[in-house]
């Protein structure tokens, strides 16, 4: 059993949704017979990346043509729906950045079968550390963490390596219609769209699980 999620590391949403689909996982019956992939989003792809001269607030307001205040007010918001779950946002921390090059990150860690891990800590080094993920500095120290190789992180900034699986993931999503994550998509049948309760991915994951015993 399958379950495909489609993402971006700069999506606040997407950690809770990460955070509540892991509650469904422990509480549903077979954990262990579910493959997980991450997929790849950009939420703004033409993002310029601006890690020391821009605020997160600063760009959230700008981006959306609200006021300083208002964005502020949503991040704590988010911060607050974070607490919820267990993750501890820290929004006057994060670093505005492009995330093509998490991505292809990402990528390269799939085909070492460790994308779950390096999606955590992409979103943690983003999220609770302020560290900007389209940096080598930051990019090497994930991958060490997570057990990658050195040269091959070296090289995601010397070529286009992962730049196609990226395309394929972007392209995927096009072709589902999908306009925002998280985007769940459960053995290529049916789909979770937002970060839903844990309880609404019991239901998915349980639906899953009966129609692969059907099949």
């Amino acid at each position: 059993m399958k379950v495909e999620i489609w993402s971006d590391v700069m999506c606040p949403f997407c950690y809770i949704g990460k955070r509540k689909f892991e509650l469904a996982l422990q509480a549903f019956d077979q954990p262990d017979k579910i493959e997980i992939e991450w997929k790849s989003f950009q939420l703004n792809p033409n993002l310029i990346s601006q890690p020391d001269s821009i605020s997160i607030h600063q760009y959230l307001a700008e981006a959306k043509g609200w006021p300083l205040e208002k964005a502020i007010q949503l991040n704590q918001q988010v911060a607050e729906m974070g607490k919820e779950v267990g993750l501890d946002f820290h929004f006057e921390l994060v670093k505005v950045t492009n995330t093509l090059l998490a991505h292809r990150f990402l990528q390269l860690a799939k085909s070492h079968e460790i994308g779950n891990q390096a999606k955590a800590e992409l979103f943690r080094a983003h999220f609770v550390e302020g560290k900007a993920v389209d940096q080598e500095e930051t990019l090497l120290e994930i991958g060490k963490t997570i057990g990658l190789p050195e040269d091959s992180i070296r090289l995601l900034f010397h070529s286009d390596s992962y730049l196609d699986e990226v395309r394929k993931d972007l392209y995927e999503a096009q072709q589902l219609g999908i306009r925002g994550v998280p985007f769940f998509v459960f053995d290529h049948k049916f789909a979770v769209s937002g970060a839903q309760s844990p309880e609404i991915f019991i239901q998915a994951l349980k639906k899953m699980k009966a129609e692969a015993s059907i099949a």
